[in-house]
């Protein structure tokens, strides 16, 4: 059916563009041309016939949600298109329960069982491959970590999964150190002012110079220069164009108008990213020397098992394409968090006060905290798990397509080829996996019997299984020591302007984070404990 629309459309456009402005116009030619007329009563035929086909008779017509939703994917457009698809999904779920169908070939979970029935490996069943429409290769055509294929995947991880262990971690703790005190050097400066700060821009240049220092050997420099480099500054933007770019492209015909007018834009732009990130690890690779950063570890791995029979490395062009993925998933998700959970402290001066009580009677100076003690720090940890859970840097769900024989999930068959994924912050919203569900409370995460019901299982903002992310301790280390160091130094005052920051914030893919403004205050390091 959707096939005689397409054919009936492509007809159609054939026709109208053989005709002229004056015909086009003229109302006799075209009231007299029953050819015309046919195939827009066609098209218009075709149309709700589809519709009505996929909402009641399709195979995924048992599953339940709105109709509408079910019989044309505009509502599931609209929602990517308007910056609202995770709360679109939060409000089908709460109608319609824990597994909805929120387009006509899409479905959703906020159940916890979901997770390893979409992204582990199950005795008997295939490991779900991710949405090739949506997990499209980087610009220079070759895969990286994050859209190679699952049989692929292993080659790239191994080498890499070096890179992010324990004792890679603490290898790299120096590199990470030196990006933290610069931070704070030169959040002292901003103190002195007296002016209010934006401190997303702060984390977005702490984490983006740390990561690009851990995979490229040199940072991007935001932090020195005070200011967003400018290949920081260009992803942010297409990012959200390739959110409209994914819209366009299901709606027939659409795709073609979006290419032509924002297709030379997002060609150049990913180009240009592309070839930053080519001549960076070039200029790595070409280096010799033993730093503890991911390359180095990436290169040993390559020398170890390159004699061996069968071992296929990765090729520069693969690198290419996987250090891109990792410098916006490991730098851009962090400083995210950082500022999410900077907010819901603000807005919550009992928690805020608990973990300053924490951190400061924790250490008499600021040399001690480092990565090892930060982690002796529960409340703080916590925090940022209540942080990561009420704004999860991984906003919606992760797409996976079922196979074309069809899959089981929660003991319900679904279709073939059916999009699939559980939607990180409807789950972590909805009341029947966390108690008052929309309150920041770290006690969640601490025994409280008053959220021991709470399905804490339901939370997993690295995602999980064999394509779960690569960088959490790296996250969680990072994170722990900028906001253990932050609230050593300073009390933190939330400006007016910003304190609806986080409520109905759009979304594409990422946050579209706005500014967060907050006030410095220096605590004096000879009371830091009384002030505590």
């Amino acid at each position: 059916m959707a096939q005689l629309t397409s054919l009936a459309s492509s007809a159609l456009s054939n026709f109208l563009h053989r005709l002229s402005p004056e015909q086009l116009l003229s109302k006799t030619d075209i009231g007299n041309n029953y050819v015309l007329v046919l195939l827009l009563s066609s098209v218009a035929l075709l149309t709700v016939t589809t519709a009505i086909r996929q909402a009641y008779f399709h195979p995924l017509s048992r599953y339940p949600g709105s109709k509408i939703a079910a019989a044309t994917p505009f509502p599931y457009l609209a929602a990517i298109l308007t910056g609202r698809l995770s709360y679109y999904c939060h409000e089908l779920h709460k109608k319609y329960g824990d597994v909805v169908r929120i387009a006509p070939n899409q479905l959703s979970y906020v159940n916890r069982d979901a997770w390893k029935d979409i992204y582990e490996r199950r005795p008997g069943h295939a490991l779900l491959e991710k949405d090739p429409s949506f997990y499209t290769h980087p610009p220079n055509g070759f895969p990286g970590i994050v859209t190679v294929n699952q049989t692929e995947h292993p080659r790239f991880r191994r080498p890499f999964s070096h890179a992010f262990s324990e004792k890679a971690l603490r290898d790299q703790q120096p590199l990470i150190k030196k990006y933290i005190d610069l931070l704070m050097g030169h959040l002292r400066e901003q103190e002195t002012s007296g002016q209010p700060i934006n401190i997303v821009k702060y984390y977005n240049w702490t984490t983006f110079d740390i990561t690009g220092d851990l995979v490229f050997g040199e940072s991007f420099g935001c932090l020195e220069a005070g200011k967003d480099h400018p290949w920081v500054e260009m992803l942010f933007g297409t990012i959200k164009l390739m959110a409209y770019f994914s819209v366009a492209n299901a709606i027939p015909g659409l795709a073609t108008l979006v290419q032509i007018l924002l297709g030379k834009r997002l060609t150049e732009e990913g180009k240009k990213h592309m070839a930053f990130a080519a001549q960076k690890v070039r200029r790595r690779l070409e280096r010799d020397t033993d730093r503890a950063d991911f390359m180095t570890r990436v290169i040993e791995y390559n020398r170890e098992k390159a004699p061996k029979k069968g071992f296929l490395g990765l090729s520069p062009e693969e690198m290419d394409s996987t250090a891109n993925h990792i410098i916006v998933a490991g730098a851009e998700t962090t400083a995210t968090l950082m500022s999410g959970a900077t907010y819901f402290l603000l807005k919550n001066p009992t928690v805020l006060q608990k973990l300053v009580t924490e951190i400061r009677s924790s250490f008499t100076t600021e040399d001690q905290i480092d990565y090892m003690a930060v982690n002796d720090l529960s409340y703080l940890r916590a925090v940022l798990d209540e942080a990561l859970r009420l704004y999860p840097p991984v906003v919606a769900g992760l797409l996976r397509v079922t196979p074309r024989e069809g899959e089981t999930i929660l003991g319900m068959e679904v279709p073939g080829n059916t999009i699939v994924s559980v939607n990180h912050w409807a789950t972590y919203h909805s009341e029947q996996n966390f108690r008052n569900a929309f309150d920041f409370a770290p006690e969640r995460w601490l025994g409280d019997p008053q959220y021991k019901d709470d399905r804490k299982d339901a939370l997993n903002p690295f995602s999980i299984g064999p394509r779960n992310c690569l960088g959490k301790n790296l996250a969680n280390s990072e994170m722990r020591l900028i906001i253990a160091r932050l609230l050593y130094n300073f009390d933190l005052e939330l400006m007016t302007e910003s304190k609806d920051w986080a409520v109905e914030q759009k979304h594409y893919w990422i946050w579209q984070k706005p500014e967060l403004h907050v006030k410095l205050h220096r605590v004096k390091k000879d009371n830091a404990a009384d002030s505590a």
